[in-house]
This record gives structure tokens, sequence and C-alpha cells, in this order.
């Protein structure tokens, strides 16, 4: 099945002219063509249409998955922060049943199972955060299969300087260096869409402003 999906600015990816009213057309898990929203539509009428308020890009990457997914663990509503200690800042400070950091894990009894949970919860965040891949080198079998089945795409490590965080833009000069990889035909269907009026604005905003993320052609997070 076809789906267009277009935004009201449609940033291809780095050093690539930015298209106002853009689209990206979807086959299955992979970009059939790239175009202005009108001259697609027009060629694929029979296209299902998804639009989308906002900047549409690239999936974002998250560096430093191994600190973010296995050094911290991620409270479910259930669980009271008290019982530990205080939140980390590897998440965000808004973020009402954030993570335990490195110091308070001690406090807990974290079996392979719970790290999974937390691992679960975790790829929800990144998801709704625009997130379409993580960088680092996991080794407790729960959180590798727990990335994997989100549909995050696992690489290789990658140098994340400062201390890595679920924003994949805290830190970055510009918003396309979180970027992974460019909108062009012929490469996976992972991008995602951002209520804001262009790339400089997405840097200010932060990941959260994120409406919307498509990986393999399926809508993994949309904004209610």
């Amino acid at each position: 099945m076809l789906t267009l999906h277009t935004a009201e600015l449609l940033v291809p990816g780095p050093g690539r002219a930015a298209l106002p009213g853009g689209a990206v057309l979807v086959e299955g898990g992979r970009i059939a063509e790239v175009g202005p929203y009108e001259q697609l539509g027009a060629a694929f009428a029979h296209a299902r249409v998804r639009r989308w308020p906002g900047v549409l890009t690239p999936g974002l990457l998250v560096r430093g998955a191994d600190e973010l997914l296995e050094r911290t663990y991620y409270r479910d509503e259930s669980e009271d922060a008290d019982d530990a200690g205080d939140a980390d800042d590897a998440g965000d400070a808004d973020d009402a049943h954030g993570p335990y950091g490195t110091t308070a894990l001690a406090g807990l009894e974290l079996t392979e199972s719970r790290w999974g949970n937390s691992a679960r919860r975790a790829t929800q965040k990144l998801l709704a955060r625009g997130v379409v891949a993580v960088a680092g080198r996991l080794t407790v079998p729960a959180v590798r299969t727990a990335v994997v089945r989100s549909g995050l795409a696992l690489i290789a490590p990658l140098p994340y300087g400062a201390a890595p965080s679920l924003d994949p833009l805290a830190g970055r000069a510009a918003a396309e260096e979180a970027f992974h990889g460019v909108l062009e035909a012929g490469a996976p269907a992972r991008f995602a869409v951002f209520a804001v009026a262009d790339a400089r604005d997405l840097l200010e905003q932060g990941a959260t402003s994120c409406v919307a993320t498509v990986i393999g052609g399926r809508l993994l997070h949309r904004r209610r």
C-alpha cells in the first residue's frame, strides 16, 4: 500500500534544500518518491495521505545507548523514586516517572526482566522524540531484545562527548547533526515530524516537539 506523508516543510537531510509543502511517498518499508505534495498527490491519487503540521525530517539518532538503557533504570508509575534515591538527569527533567541514575541503582534489585521492562519504557520515550536509531553496545539480552522489537535500529557505538540524553538534539549545534540518514527514493522509510516552523526552531524546542515517528513505513508514534 502506498502512503503519502506531507508536512508544511520537508527537510530531506544535511546539506539538502528544504522543500515547502514537500511529501514522502512510502511503499512498504522504503521511500518510493520525494517531492512536492501537489506533484506526488496527482501522480499517486490512490495513495493514502497523512497530513502533518510542522517539519518532516529524517529520524533522529541517539548516542550512548549502553549508558541510557543499561546503566539507567526507567521506573513505571507504580514505583516510588524515594525507594532508591533521587532520579538521575539522564532523562528529561519534566519526566514524572524518570530514570534512576547509576548512583541509585545499587538500591534496586534489578533482574534481567526488570531491565527489559525498563528498556521498553525507554524506547517508547525515544520514539516519542522522533528517534529511529540508537548507537551503542548492548550486553543485556533483554535490553537488546526490547530495542530490536521496538523497531529502533541498533548501530555501532559512536562518540557522544557530554552525558547522553534521551533528547538527541541536546548539545547539538544544528538539528542536522542528529539526523539518521536522508530522505530519498530507495532509502528506508524512517522519519519524524515535529510541530515547529523550521529546523532552527526544532533545535530550540527539542525533540519532545515530535508529533509522529515512522520506522519501516510503520507509524510507531503519534501524538494524541
